[in-house]
């Protein structure tokens, strides 16, 4: 063989090399495997032959998400202008990943169309596919990507909201009310407010809580008027609004809801107590405390008690008549010892022979914490006890069985199938089948360490007393508690099994105040089946100091659902001790509702080694808990957290969006500005103003925090 004629044998052989490989990636894309089906379109595109693109065109149909990403990244590859509507499908496909790999395609494209694509799917896109459409307009040489795309967004929503307010049905302009005023614009307050006196109420409350929303204080005297309407869901959303707009000066129409004793009056405390404080709601809450209903009054004495207390004479003069003793005894009860000058004109109303006026001495005696009058309580209770003795007496002198005979027990195995009766197969399979979910669940809170919570055996027959009646018992005997009185610890222990719900709930709690013994019987009632018994000793655990917190703590890990109950009265506490981080941060891990307070309170108690569980909690995508994490890891103050928080801020949801520039205001970042600088034209007005203040020196983000 000539050698000149060796080139040629050898491209011949590499021309039908290359033939053969593309025969075989042809026949892959025929594969039924999905993974062979990417891989080959990935080859071919490496091959860039125009003529491919029509198989990347049928590639990107394909039923498997893996394909159709590889599809979208080569027809990128094309910069053929004809495939950017395809990739503008592939951006809205259902998985995250072909929406990433359609919107970094288009950014190669680079059009007009295609820009029109990626700024229009950003305000409808999650957030990692977000910030995949901003790297893809800077991609492709877009100034000020992030901003044109966040005020785009922005727009859209103010005309779609205008345009709804004006032509949609009533429930659309709801909706569109609401949505308006979330966006703070001067003028959504101008279009809103003539709708406050809409003859649709519901209209008109959508207005109001728009209003709210806007933060725009122009508003506060409109508002303030609809308190005195007789339309309950318009004053809820009026009351609501002032809540949120923050002005003191509306504390006087709020004092006069709050004493009502209406089903809003509530609501109208809680909008005082979340103002600034200021002499006039200070006001508002001391005649609260006096004149609002029993359980109304007492949340505002208690909230006073904090705050130095109330003037006592006005109390002093309700104690020296009959006709008012009731308002001035609750007033005492909550303000607690800042009354203390006023218990001589307090103990008097133990010897009443109203037994309401009795018991509200003494919770007023019990709350202002004097040991003085612990005699006349013990006397009080013995003549209680002995009143109720022959009623409670058990009139079937043998103790009853604590084990459920055959066939009666509900946690146990039963069969469907009785003796005689016709065979139910059916019926067989479906106990069979609960008999295995119990068997699993059972197992499951086995493995975990959890403490099942079983029915308690009933121990009598018929119970001859009604719960009310025992109620004045209850009292007292929380008060000894409390009062800390000679021979309290065995007489509450007595009481702390006792078949009555009334009075094994006072003994547990007074318990809580008799010291770490005290506290170590307490803690066994956190396991009881009654939800409000539980959440009344949670409170009393949490507030009576450390041995009560740490027996919260260790009881955590053993719950189910009833975490919740725990969490919440640590968080609303006095304190948690530092030793809680470990216990809160695998509650952090579980995920659910209880993550959010389980992040509030590591926050609180500065747990700088939960910052990595906090930063892991992140990677959970539809997290309840994501706002509450945020915040928590801008109090904890770590900036090497500020990358993962940053990622937030592309969210779609714009209370995360708050959140986000919250926490990196809270940290002192300083290396995102470029986005905080995008969110000062986001539609909502709450991410303006914490994208605002995270960017100003000293700027506070309360807007975002709330």
């Amino acid at each position: 063989m000539r050698t000149g004629a060796r080139p040629y044998i050898l491209m011949l052989a590499l021309v039908l090399g290359c033939n053969g490989s593309r025969d075989q990636l042809l026949a892959d894309l025929q594969s039924p495997r999905p993974e062979v089906r990417a891989l080959a379109v990935k080859k071919l595109a490496g091959q860039g032959n125009p003529d491919d693109l029509i198989l990347f065109t049928r590639a990107a149909k394909d039923l498997a998400s893996i394909v159709r990403a590889e599809a979208a990244v080569a027809l990128g590859e094309s910069q053929d202008p004809r495939v950017v509507d395809l990739l503008g499908e592939l951006l809205e496909d259902s998985d995250e990943e072909v929406q990433g790999r359609a919107a970094m395609a288009l950014s190669k494209v680079r059009n007009d169309k295609a820009k029109a694509y990626l700024t229009l799917q950003y305000g409808r896109r999650g957030r990692t596919t977000r910030q995949v459409i901003v790297q893809a307009l800077k991609n492709a040489n877009v100034p000020g990507a992030m901003a044109e795309v966040v005020a785009a967004e922005a727009k859209g929503q103010w005309d779609r909201n205008l345009l709804t307010l004006t032509e949609g049905e009533l429930p659309e302009r709801v909706g569109a009310a609401e949505e308006l005023g979330k966006s703070g614009r001067p003028e959504a307050v101008n279009r809103l407010l003539p709708l406050v006196r809409d003859s649709q109420v519901i209209l008109a409350a959508a207005a109001v809580r728009g209003l709210g929303d806007a933060g725009d204080k122009r508003a506060v005297g409109d508002i303030a008027l609809l308190l005195d309407e007789s339309f309950p869901e318009l004053r809820e959303s009026a009351i609501i609004a002032l809540s949120k707009l923050q002005d003191p000066a509306a504390a006087l129409r709020l004092q006069a809801v709050a004493v009502e004793k209406s089903a809003v009056s509530p609501l109208a405390i809680d909008a005082i107590l979340s103002f600034p404080r200021t002499p006039e709601t200070d006001t508002a809450l001391c005649a609260v405390a006096l004149d609002g209903a029993p359980s109304d009054a007492l949340a505002a004495a208690l909230a006073m008690r904090t705050r130095g207390g109330c003037p006592l004479d006005p109390i002093g003069e309700r104690l020296a008549r009959p006709a008012t003793a009731a308002s001035g005894l609750q007033a005492v009860a909550g303000l607690g010892p800042a009354a203390q000058p006023l218990l001589a004109k307090v103990t008097p109303w133990l010897n009443q022979n109203d037994a309401t006026l009795r018991m509200l001495a003494v919770d007023a005696v019990a709350g202002v914490g004097d040991a003085s009058v612990i005699p006349q309580l013990q006397k009080l209770y013995e003549q209680e006890a002995k009143g109720l003795e022959a009623l409670r007496a058990d009139w079937v002198p043998q103790k009853l069985p604590e084990t459920y005979g055959a066939g009666f027990d509900p946690s146990a195995t039963t069969s469907p199938h009785v003796t005689g009766a016709p065979h139910d197969e059916r019926a067989s399979r479906h106990a069979s089948l609960f008999e295995r979910v119990k068997a699993l669940n059972a197992q499951r809170a086995k493995d975990a360490g959890r403490t099942v919570v079983k029915p308690r055996v009933p121990s009598e027959l018929f119970d001859d007393v009604e719960a009310e009646r025992l109620v004045p018992l209850a009292t007292l005997i929380r008060a000894l508690g409390t009062l800390r009185a000679p021979g309290a610890l065995e007489l509450l222990k007595g009481y702390s099994q006792d078949p009555s719900i009334p009075l094994r709930t006072a003994a547990l709690v007074g318990l809580t105040r008799l010291g770490a013994e005290g506290v170590a019987v307490a803690r066994e009632g956190i396991f009881e089946p009654e939800r409000d018994l539980q959440k009344t000793l949670a409170q009393a655990l949490a507030e009576s100091g450390e041995a009560g917190q740490v027996a919260l703590l260790e009881a955590l890990p053993k719950m189910g659902g009833e975490k919740l109950l725990v969490l919440d009265a640590l968080s609303k506490g006095p304190g948690v001790p530092a030793s809680a981080s470990p216990v809160l941060q695998g509650v952090v891990k579980e995920g659910g509702p209880e993550a959010a307070l389980a992040a509030v309170v590591l926050a609180r108690i500065q747990a700088k080694d939960a910052v990595p569980t906090l930063v892991k909690a992140l990677d959970e995508t539809n997290s309840v808990a994501r706002r509450d994490v945020l915040l928590a890891l801008g109090t904890l103050g770590d900036v090497q957290a500020a990358d993962v928080v940053a990622r937030d801020l592309f969210h779609d949801l714009p209370e995360i969006r708050a959140a986000a520039a919250t926490s990196l205001k809270r940290m002192g970042a300083t290396t995102h500005s470029e986005f905080l600088d995008a969110l000062k034209s986001d539609y909502f007005r709450t991410v303006r103003d914490a994208a605002g203040a995270a960017l100003a020196k000293g700027g506070t983000a309360s807007e975002g925090a709330r």
